[in-house]
């Protein structure tokens, strides 16, 4: 049975996330396509940064050797995650690289970033960035720790990239970032994507977007009612 949603409920979505994690491109987009499914449901969505890496050197590290040390995977383990990573992806309409190799990069200025795009044209300018910037690394494959890539994005993104090079010039947004950073983790949020929606509902992982689905619609449905019971997909 679907859940009804009571006319024009409003939701203020707080997600927790990193550019180079890729469960954080399924989650993201499955939420929003959930969204766009039910009538009745405004919602503002605002990103909040997490560094899955935050000591990891400007020029990078290979993915497989990275997922080895920190997971103990093998290449054939990882190999067949990576697959199914990309297959979970396209589900969700989004296009993950499947040639050999790769490197994971510091997110550091790509967060930087997404707090000066959220102030040049609010919670809309951060997502058309923070799409850029998934594209930039997973589809295209490029190091989104690189100034000249990042500012490639902000283009993308239809943003400014001469003002957005004089931030990744300075250290603007540098305090804000790390501020926000330890909010989260002082709240208990120690892997992404995390989701916490009207400030006390919790959704983890790349949930797939029907998992979304159902979870909203009982959200709103108990915000509408009064009701105060808690939700996790």
């Amino acid at each position: 049975m679907v859940t009804q949603v009571p006319a024009t409920t409003r939701l203020t979505i707080d997600v927790v996330s990193d550019v180079v994690c890729p469960w954080c491109v399924i989650g993201l987009r499955g939420l929003r396509m959930a969204l766009d499914r039910i009538d009745g449901v405004d919602a503002t969505i605002r990103l909040h940064p997490f560094e899955l890496n935050p000591a990891m050197g400007p020029a990078g590290q290979d993915i497989g050797e990275h997922v080895a040390e920190k997971y103990g995977a093998t290449p054939e383990q990882s190999a067949g995650t990576r697959a199914m990573i990309r297959a979970r992806a396209a589900e969700v309409g989004f296009t993950m690289s499947d040639a050999p190799g790769g490197r994971i990069y510091n997110s550091f200025d790509s967060h930087r970033l997404l707090d000066w795009a959220r102030d040049q044209g609010g919670a809309d300018a951060a997502m058309a960035l923070k799409d850029a910037l998934f594209d930039a690394y997973f589809t295209d494959r490029r190091d989104i720790g690189d100034h000249a890539v990042l500012v490639a994005a902000v283009a993308a993104a239809g943003l400014d990239p001469v003002a957005a090079g004089a931030v990744l010039a300075s250290d603007a947004y540098a305090e804000s970032v790390r501020r926000d950073e330890a909010r989260w983790r002082a709240e208990g949020v120690t892997a992404v994507p995390t989701f916490v929606i009207a400030d006390k509902y919790l959704i983890s992982g790349g949930q797939p977007a029907d998992a979304f689905e159902r979870a909203l619609r009982q959200i709103a449905a108990e915000l509408g009612t009064g009701a105060a019971a808690s939700t996790t997909a």
